[in-house]
């Protein structure tokens, strides 16, 4: 999934940079906690190293992806996706609420693929707790979740819709699964992180939060509703869900050094790496203040492509490249 902050791309400078800093050459006995954990890929490449790991995020539909790939095992059952992929399409809320077709005045999807996204969605409902167990489910809906976002119609958020629909849009939607993760069982929260802190206790603590004040509920509310099928109320042009129970402190400058400071005080973890950016709301020299009061701190940085979510002449984009850093704390 292109996702805003993936860590895709800097995987390598990750792993390289913890076990320069830990020692550590394998997961063997160890806790490893993804706390802001996104499409899962931290959490999921350090699964197969053999940590034991806690995943977090406050968004649901990231909830469901890590529900799969950092608590799912092999081998998970595959049976139903021939099943799934054969039904009719239905006029359930996706096609009613993003399709053109439906006269809603949003472009999200086709209609086509709204319509089956409908199908399956409310199949799997149907299914759960009958025909499938949970962890089958959740196989399903985020394979679900991370199928239909390659067929949306947007600039790769869904800030907005485009007019026309372009061109990877116009396939047929077809629900392809997601690779099940080797490694051992972990656990899934949804819950706020400066709660979970003070719950959890591990070896290393991961941490890459928002780096500004673009709330992932907002960014990301489209499939939001698609993982809880919950039938919102939804407002505005865009067809935005309420999202006040989802808004991140982290995504605000007023309140991010608080939060920051917090969570870190609270953190039972011997090994703490933020990924930050130079271009955050927290500023280099309040991240060093506030990490070195708990142990010894250190810094590494990385630069890299940054994300863009649309063509450069729709907006100014200051450089092609930005600087990752990567601060560590022993605690003490």
């Amino acid at each position: 999934m292109n996702y805003i902050g993936s860590k895709y791309s800097l995987m390598e400078f990750l792993k390289d940079t913890i076990g320069n800093v830990t020692g550590y050459s394998d997961g063997e006995g160890r806790v490893f906690a993804d706390l802001f954990a996104g499409t899962g890929v931290v959490g999921a490449s350090y699964k197969e190293m053999g940590y034991d790991v806690i995943s977090n995020d406050i968004q649901y539909y990231s909830y469901v992806l890590n529900k799969h790939l950092i608590e799912n095992v092999p081998i998970t059952d595959d049976s139903p996706l021939g099943y799934l992929n054969s039904l009719e399409g239905i006029e359930g809320f996706i096609y009613k609420n993003y399709c053109a077709g439906s006269n809603s005045g949003r472009n999200y999807f086709t209609d086509i693929n709204g319509k089956k996204c409908d199908a399956i969605r409310t199949k799997l409902e149907e299914m759960r707790g009958r025909d499938i167990d949970d962890s089958v489910y959740f196989y399903f809906l985020a394979s679900l979740v991370n199928s239909i976002d390659k067929y949306a119609n947007t600039a790769s958020v869904y800030g907005a819709f485009l007019k026309h629909i372009k061109k990877s849009a116009q396939k047929d939607f077809k629900l392809e699964l997601l690779p099940v993760i080797s490694g051992k069982k972990g656990k899934v929260y949804n819950k706020d992180i400066n709660a979970l802190i003070r719950e959890i206790k591990g070896d290393i603590l991961y941490l890459d939060p928002p780096y500004n004040s673009r709330q992932y509920c907002a960014n990301y509310h489209v499939l939001e509703t698609v993982a809880r099928y919950d039938d919102p109320v939804l407002s505005s042009k865009t067809g935005l869900r309420n999202y006040e129970s989802q808004k991140s402190a982290y995504c605000s400058k007023k309140t991010v050094d608080k939060v920051f400071d917090d969570l870190i005080a609270h953190a039972n973890f011997k090994y703490i790496f933020l990924s930050y950016n130079n271009e955050g709301l927290m500023n280099l020299d309040a991240i060093k203040a506030i990490m070195s009061k708990y142990g010894k701190y250190a810094c590494y940085t990385r630069e890299y492509r940054r994300f863009k979510a649309d063509k450069d002449e729709n907006r100014q984009i200051a450089a092609d490249s930005t600087t990752e850093y990567i601060h560590c704390l022993i605690k003490e």
